[in-house]
């Protein structure tokens, strides 16, 4: 298992798990298209792109070509590195038949080649591990989600720390557990209350 401080952007769920099993990164799946009309998710790739910088790993056909292609005419601000899986002829082991072009996309590809196709790009393991203990329950307990203000708490969070504004709670969970822990979380929290007389 390799630590990538950068964010990984995939296509699909089980490329998302495969990637997993082999990298501890954030990973930010585009449901294929669906990147297209998710502003959402665009910010928060925006985000990644100028905090920690992006790896764009799509399919190595001509729908992989077009996702690629989308997100980095979408970004215009940060850092982009583009790993290429190979063109390997195949089908994955859960479908019942090969992809349109007959490639094995990265849910399929063989996690040495995987690994190889980071290297090639120059992706190395960052040394730093941090892990995060925030989760929903944290968001709750400080008043970030739950309660009728909750909303507005979120947003002065998100501004604070010049993270995107459409963000789902499920979303800046993701975001905050890259940044910092509970105890850190509480703390700004409670700060952004005292300057806005207990929100």
């Amino acid at each position: 298992m390799i630590k990538i401080s950068e964010a990984i952007i995939v296509e699909g769920k089980y490329d998302k798990i495969k990637l997993s099993s082999i990298v501890d990164a954030v990973i930010i799946i585009t449901n294929g298209f669906g990147i297209f009309k998710d502003a959402e998710k665009l910010e928060l790739i925006r985000y990644y792109a100028k905090k920690t910088g992006i790896i764009i790993l799509t399919d190595s056909d001509e729908a992989g070509r077009k996702i690629r292609g989308y997100i980095k005419s979408a970004v215009s601000d940060g850092r982009i590195t583009n790993v290429y899986i190979p063109d390997i002829f195949g089908k994955e082991k859960r479908k019942i038949k090969p992809s349109a072009e007959g490639k094995l996309g990265v849910e399929g590809i063989d996690t040495s080649i995987l690994l190889e196709a980071f290297k090639k790009s120059g992706i190395t393991a960052s040394e730093e591990k941090k892990t995060s203990d925030i989760t929903k329950l944290t968001l709750y307990e400080l008043g970030l989600s739950g309660s009728s203000n909750s909303r507005e708490l979120r947003a002065r969070l998100q501004e604070k720390l010049g993270l995107p504004h459409q963000l789902s709670a499920g979303a800046l969970i993701e975001v905050l557990c890259t940044m910092m822990d509970s105890s850190e979380l509480k703390r700004i929290t409670n700060q952004i209350k005292e300057d806005n007389n207990g929100i």
